[in-house]
């Protein structure tokens, strides 16, 4: 039987006022790759901030490697560190590469600390980059630094966010490559938003799509494209929909 490492139970999250994410039930899977798609605006960069603890729900609870935490009880700062995020642009410290991948190894005095940041650049394939200053990447570049000091901590569960918004075709597929390796090799679980439909398919095992806060079908891959249940995700896929 597959392990869940996320049991989410009528999760929601407001802002002023204004529900913008409203969850009945959604379980992640250890060592999966979900894709989560859908509009701009459906809730999926919140879903993921309350995945990573860095936002609290208003109601309901999440369970997370057995645990169950909510509004009232959050988790130690020992578990949130199983997470770790890779934002859409790339939060670069203005150091050199190496310094950027070394820092948080550093900050958690995590063993063989030199040896995990040089094997997460070649990883990335940024080792001989290693001494360059960081904030004179390109974008793509950037990114891998990223992923590359998100992979250095060896998280339990990757979240992804837009990983690839607004990168060429080369660094694009650079990146998934590294994600699929990753999940194949290492089986960390990943949770990947996305706007590309045609990266979820690249990537998934399954694939949520999330409308206007709300969860409306969860599928594995390829029977989320092929044989969608709800007419407003064949809409969604098929490209029909306009929002």
């Amino acid at each position: 039987m597959t392990e869940i490492v996320y049991q989410l139970r009528n999760l929601a999250k407001e802002y002023a006022g204004r529900r913008v994410l409203d969850i009945d039930f959604l379980d992640i899977y250890r060592g999966e790759v979900l894709a989560i798609v859908g509009p701009s605006g459906s809730g999926k960069s919140t879903l993921l901030q309350l995945l990573n603890f860095l936002e609290s729900p208003c109601q309901g609870t999440i369970t997370f490697n057995g645990e169950v935490y909510h509004s009232a009880r959050l988790p130690s700062l020992e578990v949130r560190r199983r997470v770790t995020t890779v934002f859409q642009r790339p939060l670069l410290l203005n150091r050199t590469v190496w310094q950027n991948v070394f820092y948080g190894l550093a900050l958690r005095n995590s063993p063989e600390r030199e040896q995990r940041a040089r094997q997460a650049l070649n990883q990335v394939g940024m080792l001989d980059a290693a001494h360059q200053g960081a904030l004179s990447l390109s974008g793509g570049e950037g990114q891998r630094v990223s992923l590359a000091r998100a992979i250095a901590l060896q998280p339990q569960v990757l979240l992804l966010d837009e990983p690839t918004a607004n990168l060429d075709p080369y660094n694009i597929r650079k990146i998934e490559d590294i994600i699929k390796d990753l999940n194949r090799d290492q089986q960390v679980t990943m949770v990947v938003v996305t706007h590309n439909i045609f990266q979820a398919r690249r990537l998934a095992q399954r694939v949520a799509f999330l409308m206007e806060g709300k969860l409306i079908e969860v599928a594995s891959n390829p029977a989320f494209f092929e044989s969608p249940q709800d007419a407003r995700t064949a809409a969604f896929v098929a490209g029909d929909m306009v929002y």
